[in-house]
């Protein structure tokens, strides 16, 4: 995992696929693009960590939510719809009986060159970017305590990988698009109901963190 706390220059929030039933795949490459309002209407702690828990199932609803986050359904309701307004969540058609709706996370792209030029954006888009590196760190930590007891097989399974090389741009530029061609290949193989495992197989949701990016801090080996 790399250990640089630089924000990459494109952040993306990709939702994998939900579980079986709950609806279509989402791309890995996210068609939405975060604007400055739809990100100031992110940036609230309730609705980052909404938005970081229906990632982490994916779907819910806002009693559980409530219960999940310990708030009321009431404040759960209300930010779920302006996570809707803003294009960030939507009702899952795929669950649910009626009595309550269901809501899935839709990816966006960020873009930070482009929301950083205006600086009345940075303070708000340094929240977005550096609460979601924090869940990063907490969701690792936290597999990295239980990996321990967790089961070998799925241990093994696992990547913790740090790489460090010197490429020029068209290089960096294929690899990232190489490796996200990979990630939707293996994504689009699960069909569109999501995840569908073999009769007795055991799948869990799976978390992929990607960051590819160039050092800034004086450590690049091609300057002069």
């Amino acid at each position: 995992m790399a250990d640089d706390k630089t924000p990459a220059p494109d952040a993306r929030q990709d939702v994998g696929a939900p579980p079986a039933g709950a609806g279509p795949v989402i791309p890995v490459i996210a068609e939405r693009s975060m604007d400055a309002q739809t990100m100031k209407a992110f940036a609230h702690p309730l609705r980052m960590a909404m938005y970081s828990r229906l990632m982490d199932v994916g779907s819910a609803t806002a009693t559980s939510l409530a219960r999940h986050l310990d708030e009321s359904t009431g404040q759960t309701s209300y930010h779920l719809r302006q996570l809707e307004k803003h294009g960030l969540v939507e009702e899952d058609s795929g669950r649910g009986s009626g009595r309550e709706r269901w809501w899935k996370p839709l990816g966006y792209r960020l873009h930070v060159e482009e929301l950083g030029q205006d600086a009345a954006n940075l303070r708000v888009m340094h929240s977005v970017l550096h609460e979601g590196l924090r869940l990063r760190m907490e969701n690792i930590s936290s597999y990295l305590d239980a990996a321990p007891t967790e089961p070998r097989e799925w241990v093994e399974a696992s990547v913790d990988t740090t790489t460090t090389m010197t490429m020029t741009l068209e290089q960096e530029r294929a690899l990232g698009e190489e490796l996200l061609e990979v990630i939707e290949r293996h994504k689009q193989a699960l069909g569109p109901s999501g995840s569908a495992p073999a009769e007795g197989a055991e799948s869990r949701r799976i978390r992929l963190y990607l960051s590819l990016f160039p050092l800034v801090d004086g450590a690049d080996a091609s300057a002069p």
